[in-house]
């Protein structure tokens, strides 16, 4: 493998050196492109792509990146590219002053400019602005990927996310798209009476989740805190303050693998309801996914993951037991004891961890997510976990080995987890116990004991519903992308060489 040399140690390449060049002959001459500080902008190329007619022959003001020159002499067209597109400029040295034009001519692919010209159509018919006036903004001194090739290797995309936007202009729609779901997502709780809050990101104790968090250190308090892997007890404690209805939007760190659909960092939404239960959030949940699609795409129909995804409300609801039966063929609800439980979930093929209790939760929740998740490609609710993976979540009044909780599976991905809360202190303390209890046994994944927590929950928690979705995954759905680091600006990636 070649030996990496910082980009402050490598020879010039031939185009970089000329636009340096450039640069000092404009300094030289008193045009430094840095000292601009501002432009007037008066419209943008969408504007007057769709509003023509009324704005043929008007002089507008605009500014953007130079994405193509053609034409040499006295005549140029360069297409500039904007915040919401492109479009022509037709650039001609009778049209404008020539010491201008000369300036104009010397630019490079890739500089920022500002233009004030009139808007007509070449004899081609091709909307454009006639070019009277130009600034060069901002030299660009590294030329942009050979344009008939673009950017198309996904690690260098997703390093340089400022290179892919500019020139893979189609990758912004992801994260509009990201934009208006959040914007919806907020609206829809807000018009239901729900609070927005801020919880810590930096805590003494990693609750909420089960996940490996992120350990930093507090120097002036000289202890270690961890990053938060879910605002659920936060949240809680609210819902015990009288803050009936809340809801936070936010970032959540978890040290774990990196896949196509993981990643270290990533935005969720988590909201608690008082005297509600989880079937409020199952309706909540299919509400926002549903109404986003229909007011941001326009349709319930999504292409995902090579499966058409229709996300018109009324989606199936599936207890675990009758999910496992249906795709497994073991009835659970027939089975009272552990071992015959554990039993028939071998003979299925299904493994049982090693630092698992040999259960009868354990094994119906094995043969699910072994055997069932692969087979949930249309919006399915889950419902009814074993208590043994719900440390936090109200028991069923009618099967107390059960949970009032749901997981929202679409093609094959978990979206939403939702419960009917926990608010008894004493069985909360005994399930936290057993969480420490398997941590003790060497898994590191496991709930976290949180005095504070219980305190709170023996103040008096009321009934509650709670649900926390994956903002990310929700914006792959409604995008069609196939890896989380397409709808996360900035995703984290290993270390090259010189960043160590």
């Amino acid at each position: 493998m070649a030996k990496f040399v910082p980009q402050a140690e490598m020879p010039l390449s031939d185009q970089v050196r000329v636009r340096r060049e450039k640069l000092d002959n404009l300094r030289a001459e008193g045009f430094d492109p840095f000292v601009q500080t501002r432009f007037e902008v008066t419209s943008d190329s969408a504007a007057i792509k769709a509003n023509y007619d009324a704005m043929e022959g008007q002089s507008v003001r605009l500014a953007g990146r130079l994405m193509s020159k053609r034409g040499m002499g006295k005549v140029s067209f360069c297409d500039l590219q904007d915040s919401t597109g492109r479009i022509q400029l037709y650039v001609k040295f009778d049209e404008m002053e020539e010491a201008s034009f000369q300036r104009f001519k010397k630019n490079d692919i890739g500089d920022i400019v500002g233009v004030v010209g009139d808007v007509f159509k070449t004899e081609r018919g091709e909307i454009s602005v006639r070019v009277h006036e130009a600034t060069l903004l901002s030299k660009s001194l590294l030329p942009l990927p050979e344009k008939f090739h673009g950017l198309t290797d996904k690690e260098t995309r997703f390093r340089q996310r400022y290179v892919d936007l500019m020139v893979n202009p189609e990758v912004k729609r992801n994260f509009v798209i990201r934009s208006r779901f959040i914007k919806f997502l907020r609206s829809y709780l807000d018009n239901r009476n729900y609070i927005e809050v801020e919880t810590p990101v930096l805590n003494t104790i990693a609750g909420g989740a089960a996940a490996r968090p992120f350990v930093t250190h507090h120097n002036t308090l000289d202890i270690d805190m961890y990053m938060r892997i879910a605002t659920e007890l936060p949240l809680k404690r609210l819902i015990v303050g009288g803050m009936d209805r809340v809801y936070e939007v936010g970032r959540i760190f978890r040290n774990e693998g990196m896949d196509p659909k993981h990643n270290p960092e990533f935005t969720t939404v988590e909201l608690y309801q008082a005297y509600a239960d989880f079937h409020d959030m199952m309706d909540i949940a299919e509400g926002i996914i549903s109404g986003a699609a229909q007011e941001i795409l326009g349709t319930y129909e999504v292409q995902w993951m090579g499966e058409t995804i229709n996300l018109a409300p009324g989606w199936r609801r599936l207890t675990m037991v009758e999910a496992v039966k249906e795709y497994v063929g073991i009835d659970f609800g027939t089975i009272t004891g552990d071992a015959e439980a554990v039993a028939a979930a071998k003979a299925k093929g299904v493994e049982l961890a090693d630092a698992a209790e040999k259960t009868w939760g354990n094994a119906l929740y094995a043969c699910f997510d072994q055997k069932v998740e692969e087979h949930l490609i249309q919006p399915t609710f889950i419902t009814m976990y074993p208590v043994e993976v719900s440390p936090l979540t109200k028991r069923s009044p009618i099967d107390p080995r059960l949970t009032e909780r749901f997981e929202l599976f679409i093609c094959h991905s978990e979206l939403a987890n939702a419960y009917s809360e926990l608010n008894d202190p004493i069985d909360q303390r005994i399930r936290f116990q057993k969480q420490v209890e398997q941590r003790e046994r060497g898994d590191d994944e496991t709930e976290m004991l949180d005095e504070d927590f219980l305190t709170a929950l023996e103040y008096g928690m009321p009934p509650t519903g709670g649900m926390g979705m994956g903002i990310d995954r929700c914006v792959m759905l409604l995008t069609g992308a196939d890896t989380i680091r397409e709808v996360i600006l900035f995703p984290t990636m290993k270390s090259l060489p010189n960043d160590k």
